[in-house]
């Protein structure tokens, strides 16, 4: 594809794969962004919109987007703040899936049950900037000098294996690490998903078109962030029952053949439906 049929497109990064790319196919097709991707290419056209999508790394993503090469994407926030990338871009929305916990993990049998046991120790992790901003912070207020502070080491992978390998006294990782016998003793972060755009975006016309589908995606979060409730209420009642069912900005109620009651009509969160109904 030449760059002449990327002309006047809005450039839209989508995570090529891992654990954001099929959640993030998803919300592209509830949002009516139609495509078609060839095998092995990584930018392809919308078929219904002046857009291009560009599959990229996930860890690129912010980099991209905050320099103005794409005008839209979407990345794990956590990403953003490893790829020091925070001051450049704008998180429109958060979406809602890929939820993880950033968290200073050691061996269950192992003596360090605190981080202030773990400062001044080695720690191996694939986040290295959050990493070493945590712990200067800790070392710092613990009045460790340069020779005690904690040793942060880049691994990209098999972090879990550091421990067991006696390459390291504790990780930071955002993976579940049970299974490898350690636990969690701090939480650094809980970072999911996020709609992101540039501070200085490189094309400007596009602004109308970027509030478009980022309002489209965002209608794609809430509709799968609430469930309609719908139920008859009688009038003296009505006020506690919208108490509980208050609605996105508020319930529909409309009046009944019956005397005194009325219908109503009202968005609930989800994870708090249940327990409406055993109320």
């Amino acid at each position: 594809m030449n760059t002449d049929a990327l002309a006047g497109r809005l450039l839209f990064a989508i995570p090529k794969k891992g654990r954001l790319h099929e959640k993030c196919l998803t919300l592209l097709a509830g949002a009516d962004i139609q495509f078609r991707r060839h095998h092995r290419l990584d930018v392809c056209l919308a078929l219904n919109h002046p857009i291009a999508l560009v599959f990229l790394p996930a860890s690129d993503i912010p980099s991209f987007v905050g320099k103005g090469n794409v005008d839209l994407g979407i990345t794990g926030h956590d990403v953003i703040l490893e790829a020091k990338m925070d001051g450049l871009i704008t998180e429109e929305l958060r979406l809602g899936f890929g939820k993880c916990s950033l968290q200073v993990q050691v061996p269950e049998a192992g003596p360090i049950k605190t981080v202030e046991e773990l400062a001044g120790k080695r720690v191996v992790t694939s986040f290295e900037v959050l990493s070493q901003a945590y712990f200067d912070e800790l070392d710092a207020r613990l009045q460790l000098s340069d020779s005690e502070k904690t040793k942060i080491e880049y691994v990209g992978g098999s972090v879990e294996a550091a421990c067991a390998l006696g390459l390291a006294d504790g990780i930071e990782s955002g993976d579940t690490m049970r299974a490898a016998g350690l636990h969690s003793i701090s939480t650094l972060l809980q970072s999911e998903a996020v709609l992101i755009k540039s501070r200085t975006p490189s094309h400007p016309q596009l602004l109308p078109l970027i509030a478009l589908i980022t309002s489209r995606i965002a209608g794609v979060v809430a509709a799968n962030k609430y469930v309609v409730c719908q139920y008859n209420v009688s009038r003296d009642k009505l006020s506690a029952a919208t108490g509980l069912t208050p609605g996105r900005r508020a319930a529909t109620i409309s009046p009944l053949d019956e005397e005194n009651w009325v219908a109503v009509s009202s968005m609930v969160e989800k994870n708090r439906s249940a327990p409406l109904w055993m109320n």
